[in-house]
């Protein structure tokens, strides 16, 4: 059976460091960037991306919708 692995993409720009995408991944894929975006928000990023199973809560719960979620296929 084939391995879903997923990914997000972060408008860093947008994000305003809400951390409401945190609680909701269930496998603790996200974390906040020590960096800072141009508006002086630490923004979220992938802190464990092998992790990522492409659910899409994240997406799902980000206010501002900053959020992208691809799911691919490997084959074993």
């Amino acid at each position: 059976m084939a391995k879903i692995r997923g990914a997000i993409v972060v408008d860093t720009e947008k994000c305003k460091g809400c951390e409401v995408c945190i609680p909701a991944c269930p496998t603790d894929v996200i974390g906040m960037s020590k960096e800072v975006n141009g508006k002086g928000y630490h923004f979220a990023y992938m802190e464990n991306p092998e992790a990522c199973t492409g659910c899409s809560n994240c997406a799902i719960v980000c206010p501002d919708g900053v959020i992208s979620v691809f799911r691919v296929k490997l084959d074993n």
